[in-house]
């Protein structure tokens, strides 16, 4: 059972910065990939961001590549997404999730074996 902890979330104006972390344990963090995901309100939740076992392989969703990096510290059993030139509709419920699989992407919800509670991200303008 891998427990996931999303942390660093809050209130920013738009044009400025979050980094989320997500602090993993119960398991092997390093033979775990790991995605972001968000839920706007009204909104289904939807893929930000995904990163390979030994974060040699990254994938972003359109509307945050440029702006968003997704990183790991397998000594940590982290994983953080630094998020950068925020804009209002990045705002949502950040979650973090695990997945076992080996697969070639990182998008699909379905993969994924373990879920964070998430983080309220709220950006102002």
């Amino acid at each position: 059972q891998v427990q996931l902890a999303e942390s660093g979330g809050g209130l920013v104006q738009a044009g400025g910065s979050l980094r989320l972390s997500c602090a993993a344990s119960g398991g092997t963090f390093s033979s775990y990939a790991m995605g972001w995901f968000r839920q706007a309100p009204g909104k289904g939740r939807e893929f930000v961001a995904g990163i390979s076992r030994r974060g040699g392989a990254t994938r972003y969703a359109d509307s945050v590549k440029g702006r968003f990096t997704i990183s790991r510290d397998n000594a940590k059993n982290t994983v953080y997404l630094q998020m950068n030139s925020l804009k209002p509709e990045d705002t949502a419920v950040y979650y973090c999730a695990s997945t076992s699989a080996f697969v070639s992407g990182f998008a699909e919800e379905f993969i994924y074996d373990y879920w964070g509670q998430g983080t309220q991200v709220t950006v102002s303008s």
